[in-house]
């Protein structure tokens, strides 16, 4: 198919569909190519139904890394989501802006217009958070947050009070005034829904007869003539396509876009080569300095029920799957992580290092084929998580071939800078502390993971490696910079020594933010519209 288009857009996720619908408002004529399908899913409305999505092929890459040597040759599962709404239809739709140092930290590396105070207008601009500070939260924006303050389960409060036992201070606001604290998370769900950003952003622009999105089409290649991109290949439902016109925007996320850039000869030369690609421009980034937060539950037996004995037996399904078909509300309108924040495991740090997780809930049992949430273990259990926040550690991606519908080959490389396995093992013993704090510390009856006989730092730096993996969040390999050498794309999104080519999406992070990256993929869309349309 060939049509006259300003903007060809590769990739409906958190960040394509922002851009696709600011571009479309805006007047432009904007094509969307998406390799998913539909949205309209139980499982994907539903926000608890996370679990379901875990594995499904229908609405997940389900990417595995090559086997890891700082995971004891582990090979990780990587879901990123193929469907409208990208991961933001997938995830566990928990909203963190980052740091505002994490974005000084861009400008920092010659991305500038992307420092906190450039990016801080666009995060208010795009959503709508009712109890927010003026000054920092956004009221009026598309995008409805969750305060997901409200009625909590009573292993939760004991959680927060745990943790505020500790030392941390409660925190009502992550994304206000200071970043460190815990509290409950705020959460992309609207009137019990999840609240993606196909649902926010792209479904209200579908109007707009200026914007076309056409679903299971996946792309294949960039069409390059004379060092400009003029069009993309793509395939859909087993038929071949072209479409042509504008500009080029690659939104396919951390792991999509630079195999879209290698599959079109953008990439390291040598690699290409190795792949069967024939190169267009040897460019080494690409693929390049893949950053990812790393993570790991420690798990108790609880003397009080928790969710588990609320959702495992069938009854108690059918009961909460009639609330939240009627109502919209209940567990099942809630996130597998009711609430959480920021710590640094050194004093002298100028912001936090570490991400806590609380879930009432368990699920150490193995379910084929899912990530058992619905079913979760058949005895009251809880989890408390944490990832890091600013790893070290560097991987990339590679062609497998020159296929391509082969998935790539991911090297993560988690914990590989001995830094890393550090903090996170100083980050597991405050998961302790706060156990053994009251008043949480009262309803537990016993640690199943690790276990009470892992004690020394060796014992649980093995465990930390075998049962630690990706939080989901993939960014940085075709990053934004100011310096040729070690960026792909300049402070504009523009691939260097291509016209006519950006890419907006997690991939062009400089760095990887400090907490969850749904939100400043988002952020991303939203600013990216912004300077393509010179307005910033």
């Amino acid at each position: 198919m060939q049509g006259d288009w300003d903007h060809i857009i590769v990739g409906a996720g958190s960040s394509g569909c922002v851009l696709a619908a600011r571009l479309a408002e805006a007047g432009r004529r904007v094509l969307l190519l998406e390799a998913g399908g539909s949205d309209r899913r139980l499982f994907v409305q539903m926000p608890l139904g996370y679990g379901k999505l875990y594995h499904d092929p229908r609405v997940n890459w389900n990417f595995a890394t090559e086997p890891d040597p700082g995971l004891l040759g582990a090979r990780d599962h990587w879901p990123r989501g193929k469907v409208l709404g990208g991961s933001s239809s997938i995830n566990a739709m928990v909203w963190i802006r980052g740091h505002p140092g994490d974005y000084d930290d861009w400008a920092a590396a010659g991305a500038t217009g992307w420092a906190w105070s450039d990016v801080l207008p666009a995060f208010r601009a795009l959503e709508h958070y009712a109890p927010g500070e003026p000054d920092f939260r956004g009221q009026g924006g598309p995008l409805h947050i969750d305060p997901g303050a409200d009625r909590i389960h009573p292993l939760t409060a004991a959680f927060l009070k745990a943790a505020e036992a500790t030392g941390l201070p409660a925190n009502a606001d992550f994304n206000g005034r200071a970043m460190e604290g815990v509290g409950t998370y705020q959460l992309t769900v609207r009137n019990g829904r999840r609240n993606s950003a196909a649902r926010a952003f792209l479904r209200p622009a579908m109007r707009c007869a200026n914007l076309k999105v056409m679903t299971r089409a996946q792309v294949t290649r960039i069409v390059v003539r004379n060092g400009r991109a003029t069009g993309v290949e793509y395939r859909r439902d087993g038929r071949p396509g072209v479409a042509e016109g504008g500009e080029v925007i690659l939104s396919a996320g951390a792991i999509g876009s630079p195999q879209i850039l290698m599959l079109s000869g953008i990439g390291p030369g040598a690699n290409l080569q190795k792949a069967g690609v024939t190169t267009t421009l040897d460019q080494p980034n690409v693929g390049a300095n893949l950053n990812d937060h790393q993570g790991i539950n420690y798990t108790w037996r609880a003397h009080i029920p928790s969710l588990n004995d609320a959702l495992r037996p069938w009854w108690g399904k059918a009961r909460l799957g009639a609330q939240w078909l009627a109502t919209r509300t209940g567990p099942l309108a809630r996130s597998v992580n009711a609430a959480g924040g920021f710590f640094r495991t050194d004093p002298l740090l100028d912001r936090p290092n570490m991400q806590l997780y609380f879930q009432a809930f368990s699920t150490l049992l193995p379910r084929a084929g899912e990530r058992p949430i619905l079913t979760p273990d058949p005895f009251s259990g809880l989890s408390i998580g944490l990832s890091n926040c600013r790893p070290r550690s560097r991987g990339r991606i590679e062609l497998a071939g020159p296929d391509p519908f082969a998935a790539p080959r991911i090297f993560a490389n988690a914990l590989s800078d001995p830094a890393d396995a550090a903090e996170l093992l100083e980050g597991c013993r405050m998961l302790r502390r706060i156990a053994a704090a009251a008043p949480l510390s009262e309803l537990l009856a016993e640690e199943l993971r690790p276990g009470a006989a892992i004690v020394d730092d060796d014992a649980i730096e093995r465990d930390m490696r075998a049962r630690s993996g990706t939080v989901f969040h993939p960014s940085c390999t075709c990053r934004m910079g100011g310096d040729p050498a070690t960026s792909v794309l300049d402070p504009q999104m523009r691939v260097r020594g291509i016209d006519g080519l950006r890419v907006c999406d997690a991939s062009a992070f400089p760095t990887l933010p400090g907490g969850n990256t749904n939100a400043p993929a988002i952020m991303m869309g939203w600013r990216g519209a912004d300077v393509i349309l010179g307005r910033v």
